[in-house]
């Protein structure tokens, strides 16, 4: 597979139905660890779940190091295909007019075959002065499960001096995310016949009024100039079993968006007071931020390799989703974060997902290039 480039190399990656839920990542990382493997990476694969391992390839300096690691991560698996019928076969990887399809394209196995490739690129380097290497994880869509049952095993992620991780932007060197906080807010009521409702306490009252508090809800935070302020919306409710009851549970999902200059422990906190003690909160996704200052010497490195190799000016900007950086990032000592990847932001999870082909070799020199200034 000596002349496989990254375009070929995604083709096989889409081949393998990772889709989760179920997840299954296994063959798709057996396959990554086998390739990684032969050009000279010390391999491990980490049970999470039963055919849903962690992936980490370490390729090993040559001589003392000078400097900590460079880790590149990506995720293996993709989210399900949507109820809209596809006009293409999602695991063929066909290619029209300058656009490879299929689910996971964009997110992210693009991405992944272009960590992979440059780590491929910099095996070969006769001299390495620091480590390289990949974590390649399961159940990221699911809310970054993989990495974090790495986290929570001491020792096994180890520490870097730079993250890049290579999510969808289009090829934009984006400096870090917002973070996540999705929380249920449960009410208790109790039940009653529809026709005597003054015996019972209606759940869905309690939810409706929480909502309200809600609406105007002012985090007490300053927009940040790049990310921006933080964001609240009232995803859904859930409450009531039948027409001619009282109900005597409503659960409201909430979908927290924070930014710089607050974290989730203190919104939760902040809710706490807001809602008082009727009512429940329940994490469910619980992602803090991301940042690296932009004129971190190496984010400034960052920029002059992009601009050098795509011929475009980067702009200082950050991603609206969240990614595995909000785990690895603080497990691995706070190392400088970059997000940025060859896949469009605008087709992650869409019917008839797409990559535009000419976007990978760009974005796989850039890795390759930083990767080389770093192990010099």
């Amino acid at each position: 597979m000596t002349d496989m480039t990254g375009l070929d190399l995604t083709r096989k990656l889409i081949a393998f139905d990772t889709i989760n839920p179920p997840g299954d990542e296994l063959d798709c990382a057996t396959f990554l660890a086998e390739l990684l493997e032969s050009a000279g990476f010390q391999i491990t694969l980490h049970d999470w779940k039963r055919r849903r391992p962690n992936l980490i390839a370490t390729l090993p300096a040559t001589e003392a190091p000078v400097r900590d690691a460079l880790v590149y991560s990506g995720h293996l698996d993709t989210v399900p295909l949507g109820q809209a019928d596809w006009s293409v076969d999602p695991f063929a990887g066909e290619i029209r007019e300058g656009r490879l399809y299929g689910r996971g394209t964009s997110d992210m196995k693009s991405g992944v075959a272009a960590c992979v490739m440059a780590g491929l690129a910099l095996a070969r380097e006769p001299v390495r002065r620091a480590e390289v290497r990949l974590i390649l994880s399961a159940g990221e869509e699911t809310g970054c499960e993989g990495v974090l049952a790495l986290a929570d095993r001491p020792g096994i992620l180890g520490t870097c001096d730079a993250l890049i991780v290579a999510e969808p932007t289009d090829n934009r060197p984006f400096v870090g995310h917002k973070g996540a906080l999705w929380v249920q807010l449960v009410h208790k009521g109790v039940t009653a016949h529809g026709s005597m409702p003054e015996k019972g306490v209606n759940a869905i009252f309690g939810a409706c009024k929480s909502i309200e508090v809600l609406r105007g809800f002012d985090f007490g935070v300053t927009p940040h100039p790049v990310m921006g302020g933080p964001s609240l919306n009232v995803g859904n409710m859930i409450a009531g079993l039948n027409v001619n009851s009282v109900p005597d549970r409503a659960q409201v999902g909430i979908d927290i968006r924070s930014t710089v200059g607050q974290t989730n422990a203190q919104i939760k906190a902040q809710l706490a007071t807001l809602l008082g003690d009727e009512v429940q909160i329940v994490p469910m996704t619980d992602m803090d931020h991301v940042y690296t200052d932009p004129e971190t010497p190496w984010i400034q490195r960052v920029f002059s390799v992009v601009r050098d190799v795509t011929g475009t000016d980067p702009t200082v900007a950050t991603a609206s989703y969240f990614t595995d950086a909000s785990v690895l990032k603080p497990a691995m000592g706070n190392p400088a974060t970059l997000i940025m990847g060859p896949g469009a932001m605008a087709m992650a999870h869409q019917t008839d997902e797409y990559c535009e082909t000419a976007l990978i070799d760009p974005c796989t020199e850039v890795f390759t290039r930083l990767g080389r200034a770093h192990i010099a």
